[in-house]
């Protein structure tokens, strides 16, 4: 669908200063089930009105790395994956910018690894040899499990990983089709849902792991931006200040999102469950949240130590990147 955006009267009631635009653009996008991305939330918002700027939602991405693949292939004009497998695409050759944190883990928004109550894992170690729910493969939580186990003197390899989609990670679970399921930290309405129901148990979470740090990002192409310098602005812009936005308002995002989903022909109860972003105030990046993730790849072997500088994958308007 083609999201309708409010009048620019709503923007300045909300205090904001958008970048003028110089054309009418629109950007093709995959949405997330049971989620909504900041810029949606923007576009809910106003944010993007007078900019030229209109969001099209073209579908569900199966996992970051298949939304990598869209943008890379022409059919969307932005992607949103996990830090690691985005500069996976970089270092495989494709030139994305980093535009803002789509999310990001810290003390209150977190990926939390769950198993059943009565289940005999208690810790990091006891995952070895264990079926573990996630997501998709090559993206955080495949990183955040090898991560764990190598921070524990284990190899990177040893639990065995299933793909599982978000809305059948509580079942998988209850079913015993796996041993542990990890619902990211964007998936907390999933998360939400499931701990209704009780039963659950969390052994470790990826803030334990990893410390505050940007979980991923959208994704543009850099011959986009080059081509669209305004609208790449205005779109980073609002998409920030979305951010702030369900920070500061929690209760009327979750009001938001709940509308969205239910446009969609999600489950809209879900909205409720929403805990936030979990990204800084001003909802801007620091070098940390690529550089983590180039140390871990380089000692990794999966790319070559120099090839990938933070500075350069993060979003820029001049000589210097865009950051807190």
């Amino acid at each position: 669908m083609t999201l309708s955006f409010r009048t620019l009267a709503l923007s300045t009631a909300l205090g904001l200063s958008l970048s003028p635009a110089s054309a009418d653009v629109t950007i093709r996008y995959l949405a997330s089930q049971g989620g909504l991305s900041a810029h949606e939330l923007a576009a809910e918002l106003g944010y993007f009105d007078g900019t030229g700027i209109t969001l099209e939602n073209v579908g569900y991405a199966q996992g970051g790395p298949a939304s990598l693949v869209a943008l890379a292939g022409g059919s969307v004009e932005l992607g949103s994956a996990a830090t690691a497998a985005v500069l996976n695409s970089i270092a495989a050759g494709n030139d994305f910018v980093a535009a803002y944190p789509s999310n990001g883990i810290n003390d209150e928004v977190q990926s939390v690894f769950y198993v059943l109550e009565d289940s005999p894992i208690k810790s990091v170690e006891d995952i070895v040899g264990k079926t573990v729910a996630v997501n998709t493969l090559g993206a955080h939580l495949d990183y955040a499990v090898r991560e764990a186990l190598h921070q524990k003197g284990l190899p990177e390899d040893s639990a065995n990983l299933i793909v599982v989609a978000g809305p059948q990670l509580e079942q998988v679970l209850r079913s015993g089709q796996v041993d542990v399921s990890a619902f990211g930290y964007w998936q907390t309405t999933f998360t939400g849902a499931a701990l209704k129901t009780g039963g659950l148990r969390a052994v470790f979470d990826d803030t334990d792991v990893l410390g505050e740090i940007a979980g991923g990002f959208v994704v543009l192409r850099r011959d986009w931006i080059a081509e669209h310098p305004a609208e790449a602005r205005a779109f980073v812009d609002g998409s920030v200040k979305a951010l702030d936005y369900a920070r500061e308002h929690p209760e009327e995002t979750k009001a938001i999102f709940a509308k969205v989903l239910a446009e969609r022909g999600e489950n809209a109860d879900v909205a409720q469950y929403f805990a936030g972003y979990g990204v800084r105030a001003g909802g801007l990046p620091v070098e940390r949240d690529v550089q983590f993730w180039i140390d871990v790849l380089e000692r990794q072997g999966a790319v070559e130590k120099g090839k990938l500088v933070a500075k350069d994958i993060l979003y820029t308007t001049g000589d210097a990147p865009v950051t807190n």
